[in-house]
Order: structure tokens, then C-alpha cells, then sequence
């Protein structure tokens, strides 16, 4: 590989897709391989074993007793497709009549359940039944399913241009798909369930392309969303001036930043560019999080979203 950037990269070897990718000698998956480039390298890597080559255990149902799948095939009118709606509600909605801040997060199927994840969930239910009881406050979480294979085209808030993720170009759907979280899946938690209104008690998550969708929908709809959580974004696929908002000078940003030290080489200085655009903003409330071990998966967000719900907590 020539003219590469120094820097971290992180990276798995495959047979073509990720059903064959790389394991450990034993079938379990292994973390991606980091490698720091500052010079001209030349290294022996080895490979245990394949994925394909061992035979898939079922996964647990791991899903609390505050979880259930509030639609399979909600209708997205502005996509026209439908997707499965995942909801958690806390451990004391049905004994009281208390009305509760919501939290809209993206890949809804790696959020509460081993069963449904990609590459391991993020344990939201657990958490949130610990810390609620811990913090007094509590929280629904609305858990959106990703479309698949549509995924990054829905997560994309603009067109991305041939040759950065392949030979073809992605279509930008973002802005139809958040316009469905606030104009028909909103409104429909509002009215089907005990919520509080308004965007000090709205708020919006999300990872890799999630945390994308996520910072833009809380950059179009500040008064909606009052806060979102930006975990790993995947800015490098975007220009400078695509990421710059381009809101009012009365515009109050309210973002929590995360990216972990070994992700791409890229990843940490994207992010930074994007928060010091935000910091020229008057009034601003911007938490910025590094994990030096971190690398892009699941574990790292699953481990960071504790400190982002204490954050959000004592926001309002």
C-alpha cells in the first residue's frame, strides 16, 4: 500500500465479505487489527482460523423486560419502506403517571438485544435500568432498525461521491429519514405514550453513519432535538462545508462528542474540526470524549454511553 497517511488503522483481513472474515483459532471474533504507520513498514501478519469455518451458535435473547418491539414494519411514508421500532420504558412507567424524556437512537437492532446485533449489543436497557434508579431520572428510549443494506444511503445526509466508499456513488436519503423521525414517528410516541414535550427533553444518538444522521438531524431540527450524542462519526466522508451548520446566529449546539484514540487515522481530527465550528456559537454545551484504546465497534460505544446519559441527565 502506497502514499498512505501516518497514523492508526484499524482492519480485518476477509475471503470477499464479512461472513468469511478473520477469527480466532477458536471461532470467537477477534478485535480488529490496529497498525501505527509513521514510516515505511513491512510486516508478517498470520491468520487462526475463518468465521465460515465454524458453525454459528445461536445467540441469547437478551432483551429486559422493559424492552418490546413496538411495531415490526412501521410505515415510513417519506421512504417509502417499513422498519422494525424497538421501545424501552422505565422500570416504573406503569406505576406512575410521570411523563418522561425520550431518546431517538439509530441501529435499533444493536441496542438492547444479543440476539438481533451485528457485532454485539450495547446493553442500553441494563444501563438505563441502573442509572435511572442511581440518578432519580429516567428516560424512554426509541430504538430505530437500520434498513440493511440501505443503510448508508439513509444515514447519509448527503450524496457521497463515487470512489470514497466504492466504484459507485451513495445516494443521500438522511434528510427524508430524519424527516420521518419528526414528523411521524415523533408524533406518534407522543401520542401513544406518556412523553415530555419539546426539545429540552427530546434528544437523538447514534454510531459511525447513526452519529452522522444524529448530528445532522440535531443541526436541522434544533427545535426538536435538544441534544444528541455523536459516538465514532464517519466525517471523513463529508466535505468541510457539508458539516458546518448552516442554522441561525442564535443556534445553541448541545452535542456529546466520542471517538476512540485507534480508530481511523482521520477519525479524531474530523470530529475536532466539526466541534470548533460549534464553539463559534454564543451559547454552546459541547462534552468532548477520547478513549485512547478505543478502536470502531460496539464494546467502545456500549462502555461510553454511561457517562453520555449522565451527561444528558443533568443537561435540563
Amino acid at each position: 500500500l502506497k502514499d498512505m497517511a501516518p497514523g492508526n488503522y484499524a482492519f480485518k483481513f476477509t475471503r470477499g465479505s464479512f461472513d468469511k472474515v478473520e477469527c480466532l483459532a477458536d471461532g470467537r471474533d477477534m478485535n480488529d487489527r490496529v497498525l501505527l504507520v509513521n514510516t515505511d513498514i513491512d510486516t508478517s501478519l498470520s491468520i487462526a482460523g475463518w468465521k465460515d469455518d465454524y458453525p454459528q451458535k445461536p445467540k441469547p435473547y437478551t432483551a429486559s423486560p422493559q424492552v418490546t418491539v413496538m411495531d415490526t414494519a412501521f410505515y415510513i411514508p417519506q421512504l417509502h419502506s417499513t422498519r422494525r421500532i424497538w421501545l424501552y420504558l422505565p422500570k416504573n412507567y406503569y406505576q406512575t403517571t410521570q411523563t418522561y424524556p425520550v431518546l431517538y437512537m439509530q441501529d435499533g437492532q444493536n441496542l438492547f438485544n444479543e440476539q438481533t446485533a451485528f457485532a454485539g449489543e450495547w446493553g442500553i436497557d441494563e444501563c438505563l435500568d441502573t442509572l435511572s434508579q442511581k440518578l432519580g431520572k429516567y428516560c424512554i428510549v426509541v430504538g430505530i432498525d437500520n434498513s440493511g443494506d440501505k443503510r448508508m444511503s439513509e444515514y447519509s445526509p448527503y450524496t457521497i461521491a463515487s470512489g470514497k466508499i466504492g466504484k459507485d456513488s451513495v445516494k443521500g436519503e438522511g434528510a427524508a429519514y430524519v424527516d420521518f423521525i419528526v414528523h411521524t414517528l415523533k408524533p406518534y410516541i407522543d401520542q401513544h405514550y406518556r412523553t415530555q414535550k419539546g426539545p429540552y427533553y427530546t434528544y437523538i444518538a447514534g454510531s459511525s453513519m447513526g452519529a452522522v444522521i444524529s448530528y445532522y438531524a440535531a443541526m436541522k431540527y434544533p427545535n426538536i432535538f435538544g441534544a444528541a450524542g455523536i459516538f465514532s462519526p464517519a466525517f471523513w466522508l463529508y466535505s468541510p462545508q457539508q458539516l458546518k451548520p448552516d442554522v441561525s446566529a442564535n443556534f445553541k449546539p448541545v452535542y456529546y462528542f466520542y471517538a476512540g484514540g485507534k480508530e481511523s487515522a482521520t477519525m479524531i481530527g474530523d470530529m475536532d474540526a466539526v466541534i470548533k465550528n460549534l464553539d463559534t456559537y454564543p451559547s454552546h454545551i459541547i462534552r468532548r470524549s477520547v478513549y485512547p484504546p478505543g478502536i470502531h465497534k460496539e464494546k467502545y460505544w456500549r462502555d461510553e454511553f454511561p457517562a453520555f446519559y449522565n451527561w444528558l441527565m443533568q443537561l435540563y
